[in-house]
């Protein structure tokens, strides 16, 4: 570790930072977390998490339900706005996550560049339960273990993937993930020559997912949609779902590079043994 990492993590605030844990665990839980459950699930001690949660609901950040129950606050959801209109995608974009959502029927995202990372843009929930932890708009943490920023960084120049990863390590979501970056080259390699990404209970268990990345009109990787799905009804829709996001990928290529949106030639399945799993 540097010098100037360590100074970083001296002059890290500890209040501030779990306060923010504190926000962002109240939000994921939907209304239902408590002062016990946060202290327990954040090893913080209850009394002071007692005092973050007054502090947040002061701010306006949290709200306080009956029964002791917390949810975000319109402070916190200002912030959510804010950064959907920054981050989020052209209505135009829009439309060709909605047409890939339609033929599909299964829960479809866009992924795109914002401020040097590649984070989650939008999504459309499927006409079936499915439950992706932790991902929602704005997420952009391990690019190694989801489909859509496979897609993307398959395209980039393998010296700027290197410099991404180097230092880090690939932390081991599910016993699928692949926490090997020279493994990960082999992956990305694979999906360069076919045109898609797919992964398989590497993020979420029970969850698989497949994705396409679009392109500027400069051949630099733009952004990606993806169709995720149950792992049990997988490999019966897999080339449905291939041939899906790769026409949303070649209209989203053709809007950033003509400016008009107009539907592909139909791409032929393709299948192959050596996919990204």
């Amino acid at each position: 570790m540097s010098d100037d990492d360590n100074d970083e993590r001296h002059t890290l605030l500890r209040t501030l930072d779990r306060g923010l844990r504190v926000l962002e665990t109240v939000a994921a839980g939907d209304g239902s977390a408590t002062a016990k459950v946060l202290s327990r699930q954040l090893d913080i001690k209850i009394g002071t998490c007692y005092h973050l949660l007054r502090t947040l609901v002061v701010g306006g950040y949290v709200v306080r339900l009956s029964g002791g129950r917390y949810d975000v606050g319109p402070k916190a959801a200002s912030l959510s706005r804010h950064l959907q209109r920054r981050s989020g995608p052209s209505p135009e974009l829009a439309v060709v996550l909605a047409r890939l959502h339609a033929r599909t029927q299964e829960t479809s995202y866009l992924a795109g560049w914002y401020h040097g990372s590649l984070v989650l843009q939008h999504y459309l929930t499927g006409a079936h339960t499915l439950h992706v932890a932790a991902l929602d708009v704005g997420y952009s943490a391990h690019t190694h273990a989801r489909a859509s920023c496979r897609a993307v960084l398959a395209h980039l120049p393998p010296e700027q993937v290197a410099v991404m990863y180097e230092g880090l390590q690939l932390a081991p979501l599910t016993p699928h993930t692949i926490t090997d970056f020279e493994q990960l080259t082999v992956e990305l390699a694979a999906v360069r020559r076919q045109g898609y990404a797919i992964e398989r209970e590497e993020f979420t268990p029970g969850v698989a997912c497949v994705s396409a990345a679009f392109f500027k009109e400069d051949g630099a990787p733009a952004g990606a949609f993806a169709v995720a799905v149950p792992v049990s009804r997988f490999d019966e829709r897999r080339d449905q779902l291939v041939v899906g996001v790769r026409e949303a990928a070649s209209m989203a290529t053709s809007l950033l590079r003509t400016g008009r949106l107009g539907v592909p030639a139909r791409f032929p399945s393709v299948r192959s043994d050596s996919h990204a799993s």
